[in-house]
């Protein structure tokens, strides 16, 4: 099957202690052809959003075992894979088998999301799953070897789909983008975990204006 070859790009990824969604399969939570649904949507993600202007890339820094490690896909859980596929205009069936399973950051991110009418993509500095050795289902930062690989692919992914600005989502993702961005607008945003959701939602306000439902994720 020919995946874009920024897919291939990411799929060729190898690190110790990580889990890459567009190769590896989970045992216990997979479909047997997980791997390629999650490479499929997102070879057609990628296709769809170079074919026109994209307001911006919204970037956070990891894949969460709870996430991006199930659905191979940005800020995104097995919970908004619909609305992710819908707003791509593209086809996408769950990897996943059991109970779909509920993040906490991709509620915060898509009630957001929801409210927007912009094409905006999601990636992660580091497009892959890390977790602690041993425990498939932790998470943990990406190490400096991986942030130098994530960084040459966020370069690309830049490159490729011409945003007219970066939104950071936290600290770690901002330094990221500062890096390997020059001539567009990096702006950082507090994460909405750890006690940062009203503070995310009120500079999301500011930059998108004030839907009337975004109150009610306070």
């Amino acid at each position: 099957m020919n995946f874009h070859p920024f897919v291939n790009g990411v799929a060729a990824l190898r690190f110790d202690n990580c889990f890459n969604p567009y190769v590896d399969r989970c045992e216990i939570h997979d479909r047997h052809d997980a791997p390629l649904i999650r490479a499929h949507a997102l070879s057609a993600l990628m296709e769809s959003a170079v074919r026109q202007p994209i307001d911006a890339i919204w970037i956070g820094r990891d894949l969460g075992y709870r996430g991006g490690r199930r659905t191979g896909l940005a800020l995104t859980d097995d919970v908004h894979i619909p609305q992710h596929a819908r707003r791509w205009s593209i086809s996408v069936k769950r990897p996943t088998i059991g109970a779909a399973v509920e993040e906490r950051t991709a509620a915060v991110i898509w009630g957001v999301l929801n409210q927007i009418d912009a094409r905006i993509f999601l990636w992660n500095v580091f497009p892959l799953h890390p977790h602690e050795s041993g425990a498939p289902f932790t998470n943990r930062q990406h190490n400096a070897s991986e942030r130098e690989a994530g960084e040459k692919l966020l370069k690309s992914l830049i490159e490729l789909l011409r945003p007219m600005r970066i939104v950071a989502i936290g600290n770690d993702a901002a330094a990221a983008a500062t890096r390997v961005v020059s001539e567009i607008p990096v702006i950082c945003v507090r994460h909405p975990s750890y006690g940062g959701q009203t503070k995310f939602l009120s500079q999301m306000r500011e930059l998108y204006g004030s839907p009337p439902q975004c109150s009610r994720l306070l």
